[in-house]
């Protein structure tokens, strides 16, 4: 048995297959980074900042490129199973990879199931008597089936469900563009005069643009995706680089122009008060209903489902591929490193299926309290994640320099930039009413991690330099 181990073409029993193409690559980022965030969950943000709600998607947006930038650099140079968890291991230390992967891991675990909750929420616009639980149930099992099978279909359904999601957007943009500048038949242009009407451009001042970014960046969960995906990558240079450079502007495209329709068509407490979480609520509603388009809540809904489907799936996706990594490092139960032989880790899929199980139980108990703060626990573990991604890079830059075929503007200088800015969220997400005790709980949740890690993981920890080697292995042979 240690005979076959050591031949070169023997099948492991934990490695990954490569087999996502660039353009499947995007569209997972996509499909993670494009929720509920978008579609439902921008009301929070404006009634915090007013119109200026558009300048903390502007600041978001460039956190999220200097995030994607950084990660997207690092992955071309290392396209690792475990992605940037591994990297930060590398280069900042073994407890940072491993705190980075499991808060990362613990982030996809709650998302996916919030984002089954939303599904089977919009499921009930149609059947209103259909029990919550039941939908979550049904689409759980739903993307299970997408995540078991070969990473090819995998990647080949998020392609589709995220083109839905991306074609509904660009139409949105489309058509609020020509609501606010030149108008339809029985609707005149609306122009700009909602951004400065009711207190002006920034009604709550600048501290108003501050508290919105933690609802903000919520929204930009998932742009660093890519990092983990690039270990099943076919081409991981070209794949990497490209759909780096795509969902950066892309991103801030349709958020940044999205919040500005909506602000400018609706005067902002209006669209704050609307805006509250109900499909007839949603900013495709409230802006296609300005030109009569019918049936427009039963095709807002669909879109939204759609969106909220797709996010759980690549949540799941990333979830399952975290845990897989640490498995193969000892980090977590060694058992959920094996796959199957489509070259899935099936285990670490059904223990990432854990935040599907814990929605299932608070849509039975009381989950409107519960999901709040789980929201505000995701966001502390996402800020988290983000500042070590951001502090591997500038000590990988300090190793490794330029090798990398895709590099971040500014570099170290731009990264540095963004720590500061992401402390800056953290201090915003603390400031927040009602948003102490769930943060409290992210913190001491940390503590615990912490301590698993010294008082066992460290022992038993095997190091990085395996899936590095086989990482350098797939990029030579580009």
């Amino acid at each position: 048995m240690a005979e076959t181990a050591t031949q070169p073409d023997a099948p492991r029993s934990d490695q990954l297959k490569r087999s996502l193409s660039h353009g499947q690559m995007t569209m997972i980022v996509l499909g993670s980074a494009l929720g509920t965030g978008l579609f439902l969950g921008s009301g929070g943000a404006i009634a915090l900042a007013g119109p200026a709600v558009i300048l903390s998607y502007a600041i978001g947006s460039l956190v999220a490129a200097i995030i994607g930038a950084s990660t997207g650099e690092m992955a071309v140079r290392y396209p690792v199973r475990g992605g940037f968890g591994s990297i930060a291991g590398r280069y900042l230390g073994p407890y940072a990879g491993y705190l980075t992967r499991w808060v990362y891991w613990t982030i996809t675990a709650i998302i996916t199931g919030i984002e089954l909750v939303a599904v089977a929420t919009y499921l009930q616009y149609w059947w209103p008597q259909l029990p919550l639980w039941a939908g979550i149930a049904f689409f759980g099992l739903v993307i299970i089936l997408l995540n078991i099978r070969s990473v090819g279909n995998f990647g080949t359904m998020e392609f589709f469900l995220s083109s839905i999601k991306v074609l509904a957007l660009l139409l949105f943009i489309l058509v609020g563009l020509a609501l606010v500048f030149v108008g339809f038949p029985g609707h005149p242009a609306s122009g700009v005069a909602n951004l400065t009407n009711d207190g002006g451009f920034m009604p709550n001042g600048v501290e108003g643009v501050w508290l919105s970014l933690s609802v903000v960046m919520f929204s930009f969960g998932g742009i660093e995706m890519l990092s983990i995906s690039a270990a099943e990558a076919k081409d991981p240079v070209r794949s990497v680089r490209a759909s780096a450079k795509a969902n950066m502007w892309r991103l801030a495209t349709f958020y940044v122009i999205s919040l500005f329709i909506v602000v400018s068509i609706i005067p902002w407490q209006t669209a704050a008060a609307q805006l509250d979480g109900s499909v007839e609520a949603s900013p495709f509603v409230l802006v296609f209903s300005e030109v009569g388009v019918p049936a427009i809540a039963s095709i807002t809904n669909f879109i939204i489902l759609v969106a909220a489907l797709s996010a759980a799936n690549a949540n799941l996706y990333a979830g399952t591929r975290l845990l897989h990594s640490l498995a193969s490092e000892k980090m977590a139960p060694a058992p959920l490193a094996q796959v199957s032989k489509a070259g899935i880790p099936v285990r670490a899929m059904w223990a990432s299926t854990s935040g599907v199980l814990l929605a299932i139980l608070l849509a039975v108990f009381q989950p409107g309290q519960a999901f709040g703060l789980m929201m505000a626990l995701t966001m502390v573990c996402a800020l988290t994640a983000w500042t070590l991604i951001l502090l591997a890079y500038i000590a990988y830059k300090g190793v490794e320099g330029d090798s990398s075929a895709f590099r971040m503007w500014g570099g170290r200088l731009t990264a540095a930039i963004g720590v500061l800015l992401l402390l800056t969220i953290f201090a915003s997400l603390f400031a927040r009413n009602g948003n102490l005790v769930p943060a409290m709980m992210g913190i001491s949740y940390f503590f615990i991690l912490t301590m698993i890690y010294f008082a066992v993981v460290k022992r038993v920890h095997t190091g990085f330099e395996e899936a590095f080697a086989e990482a350098d292995a797939a990029v030579k042979e580009q």
